[in-house]
């Protein structure tokens, strides 16, 4: 009888990579692409923020949301140097890692559940490092996803972040993939991905990887500009209201 194929079981990837990191007992974590496409997530988490995320950090005031804190790497900079930070993230693994490494301020939920459980217009700053700019997902949902962000801001804050241009690129199967999307009305950047770690797999979502000008497309009809910016192949930028 011929064997087939078992499928992943649906789970909590990311945390449980990030976990087992913490235990020195990592696997591979695989991103893959809805086309078919799978690369190696090489970001070492434990490590410490590279040069744009510090430019990122430097740009941040007041009381801070790190939004998808994953292993809680910003959030530990910003307690180093005495500011207030919460860690948001939808991942328990990753909100038990942020934990373990001793960040104080934990929530585990999104933006939206976050705003519902008290804590909006509690932050002067969403941080969005690790191209987490990613997290607006689409055209579409762009818009709601910074209104939320704007519901835990109070009046003066921003939002600081990092994200991937897309169009950085000369890898024909990217490209064909920026065409592909291109032809069902989406945006070129709008990835549709999965994470993979030992049998576990994750839900598809959405990422959004933009160019500077499609963001500031994007932000201007939800009332934010861009009032800052460091271009690159991943950039960083500060949205301020607009």
């Amino acid at each position: 009888m011929e064997e087939i194929a078992g499928q992943p079981e649906p789970g909590d990837a990311f945390g449980r990579a990030l976990l087992d990191r913490l235990t020195d007992n990592p696997s591979p974590v695989v991103i893959e692409r809805d086309d078919g496409y799978v690369s190696l997530d090489g970001l070492d988490y434990l490590a410490g923020l590279g040069e744009i995320d510090m430019w990122a950090l430097d740009r941040s005031h007041g009381r801070v949301l790190d939004v998808g804190a994953g292993a809680g790497r910003a959030s530990l900079v910003l307690q180093e140097h005495g500011r207030d930070v919460v860690a948001l993230d939808v991942s328990p693994g990753a909100a038990e890692t942020c934990r373990r490494r001793g960040v104080r301020n934990v929530y585990t939920g999104t933006v939206e559940q976050a705003a519902a459980d008290g804590l909006a217009t509690t932050f002067d700053t969403a941080l969005m490092l690790g191209n987490n700019l990613g997290l607006l997902g689409s055209a579409d949902a762009a818009g709601t996803y910074l209104a939320a962000l704007g519901d835990l801001l109070r009046p003066g804050g921003v939002i600081v972040g990092t994200c991937l241009d897309v169009y950085e690129t000369d890898n024909p199967v990217h490209l064909r993939y920026h065409q592909r999307n291109r032809q069902r009305g989406r945006m070129a950047g709008q990835l549709t991905l999965r994470v993979r770690y030992q049998q576990l797999a994750s839900s598809w979502f959405d990422w959004l990887a933009m160019s500077p000008d499609e963001l500031a497309g994007l932000a201007q009809p939800a009332g934010w500009r861009i009032a800052d910016v460091r271009q690159g192949g991943v950039y960083a930028v500060v949205l301020a209201r607009a």
